[in-house]
């Protein structure tokens, strides 16, 4: 800020000139005393410079509203939307999120810096605030074929962009533990230009919770129990409470915040699909659940705001004060959070949940179209030989989780040969390799989705995004591979050898290049055509699918190379 306009925001606080925009007559709210005040909030150039009695050139009056600051969402992966971060914003925004910190290390790792580099790039096209964190871990583990390899020596030049806050969520714990040397690497370079590191501890003893706050690791979003997050709290971390599409953790782990150590908590939606975004909302919702649950509604909104600023260094960010950005909402009802508008840099950018900003067009680099280079699949390809009367290792999920739990099961009726047991809930899973062509072919099985016809394929499969397909039979497996081939990226679901619909992702195979309104209504389709394959239970199939291929959360995962035990960090045979 050049002296002048400091000099000018000095004379509006001190009322020898009138402010831009003045919010009358709202209750406002002081997340600092968790207390009400009663006064008018004055905003110039973007700033909060006065609360108390003030004169605007425009003024609104806010009776019978409370004020109250912009959620700020800790950790997100934009591409888990399925729209580029200028779309991502039409979502979010009307929901009071008015910042978020997201982890691109989807694109990351199908395209490289290329594809880091084209998500700032969008998003500085977005009224939403968006800050990055660089991915730590591309690929996930060292045995993973992804599209990239991000070194330390990749990752340290963007710490000069503005929007770079630190090292995003360092998963590959054998690689903290042995200190492995780029690793190690990675963790000084965000501890030299004073960033924060943050973690993902799914699953993992004390012992190495004390190995990564040793390395300065400071937050963890992958928390599932109480005592979890206590354990975390109590090595000084913060704990991201978490709700997202598959990811269900807030109802879980809030029972663990107290007014005594509330400040180390705060919100995240992690991956959520743009329908539900716009449906359920994002961290609006979470704190409306975190009230219902009984949780005070000042440390609620505290949580959705002032917390994960703190935590991240954005000292302008998460209060209603002057010297704050003008980033607030107003709302009618404290504990439904109805939201009224919605105000960036004291703009007001959403009003009864329409998104007032126009969106300018999608440019994708070329280099990140066409990423889809995936073998010619046949049914020898993707046989499983089994063996009468001996287990088979097999993947249970558990609905709205990362986590899954590792069954042995005994065929029945099968001769030779695995094919789909719907009876017993039993299908094929096939991660086909996709970023280099390679003839690399994991083949398992799964249980818990409960399709009864057909199958669903979808190029968005965490972290590496080769291709993963589950169904009832080998046809309508190979013909969702080869579906999502010439869409060159996508979710499809197919039945009897037709693909009833599928939801075209140009961009790295993980986001499209249309409107958000266009990707809400094919989401929409895709969900109707899952009713023609007998899926009719409550969780996301394509998202829980997605998270099947991610190694580094227990129990046991999918890779290219086959079962993945995830605990002993090994690969399974089907039959031992």
């Amino acid at each position: 800020m050049d002296k002048e306009l400091f000099r000018h925001q000095i004379e509006v606080a001190a009322k020898r000139k009138k402010a831009a925009l003045v919010i009358k007559h709202a209750k406002v709210m002081d997340v600092f005393n968790q207390e009400w005040i009663d006064a008018d909030v004055a905003v110039e150039n973007g700033k909060i410079v006065g609360i108390g009695m003030y004169e605007g050139i425009q003024e609104i009056d806010a009776t019978g509203q409370m004020l109250v600051p912009g959620f700020i969402d800790g950790h997100v992966h934009i591409e888990s939307s399925m729209v580029t971060p200028a779309e991502f914003s039409k979502a979010v925004v009307p929901h009071g999120v008015t910042s978020v910190v997201t982890d691109p290390h989807e694109i990351a790792n199908v395209s490289g810096i290329t594809g880091i580099r084209f998500m700032l790039e969008e998003a500085r096209k977005a009224v939403l605030n968006i800050y990055f964190m660089l991915p730590s871990c591309v690929p996930a583990v060292g045995f993973e074929q992804s599209g990239a390899t991000l070194k330390a020596k990749d990752l340290k030049p963007l710490y000069q962009e503005d929007e770079i806050l630190g090292l995003a969520e360092v998963m590959d714990y054998v690689a903290v533990e042995q200190a492995e040397e780029d690793m190690l690497q990675k963790l000084l370079d965000a501890q030299s230009h004073d960033k924060i590191i943050d973690g993902h501890l799914a699953g993992l003893t004390d012992r190495l919770i004390n190995v990564y706050r040793t390395a300065n690791v400071q937050t963890d979003h992958e928390v599932t129990t109480v005592q979890e997050a206590l354990e975390r709290v109590k090595r000084g971390m913060y704990v991201m409470l978490r709700e997202g599409s598959v990811a269900k953790n807030v109802k879980r782990v809030l029972p663990a915040v107290n007014e005594k150590n509330a400040r180390r908590f705060f919100f995240c939606t992690d991956d959520k699909h743009l329908d539900d975004l716009i449906a359920q909302g994002s961290i609006d919702e979470q704190v409306r659940m975190s009230i219902q649950e009984g949780l005070d509604p000042f440390l609620a909104y505290q949580m959705g705001s002032l917390n994960a600023a703190e935590c991240f260094g954005l000292n302008s960010k998460g209060a209603i004060a002057p010297g704050y950005d003008a980033d607030f909402i107003l709302i009618s009802d404290l504990h439904q959070v109805q939201i009224t508008n919605v105000f960036i840099a004291g703009q007001l950018v959403s009003q009864d949940g329409d998104y007032l900003p126009s969106v300018e067009k999608i440019t994708p680099n070329p280099a990140l179209l066409q990423s889809v280079h995936v073998v010619k699949v046949n049914e020898q390809d993707i046989a499983l030989p089994i063996t009468a009367n001996k287990e088979m290792n097999v993947i249970r999920i558990i609905p709205n989780q990362l986590e899954t739990k590792l069954e042995q099961i005994l065929p029945l009726g099968m001769d030779g040969q695995f094919t789909s047991d719907i009876e017993r809930d039993l299908l094929k899973i096939v991660l086909v390799e996709r970023h280099q062509g390679l003839s690399e072919i994991g083949v398992g099985i799964v249980s818990g989705f409960g399709l009864e016809k057909g199958a669903i394929a979808t190029t968005v499969a965490h972290d590496s995004h080769h291709l993963i397909a589950v169904g009832t039979n080998d046809d309508d497996i190979i013909k969702a591979i080869e579906t999502l081939k010439e869409a060159g990226g996508g979710l499809t679901v197919v039945r009897d050898g037709q693909s009833l619909h599928t939801l075209p992702l140009p961009i790295s195979g993980l986001l499209s290049d249309q409107s958000a309104q266009s990707v809400k209504e094919s989401l929409h389709a895709l969900h109707e055509a899952l009713k023609e394959t007998g899926f009719a239970l409550d969780f996301n199939p394509f998202l829980t699918l997605s998270f099947l291929a991610l190694p580094v959360i227990p129990d046991v995962k999918m890779t290219t190379k086959g079962l993945f035990d995830v605990r002993s960090f090994q690969h399974l045979p089907i039959q031992s």
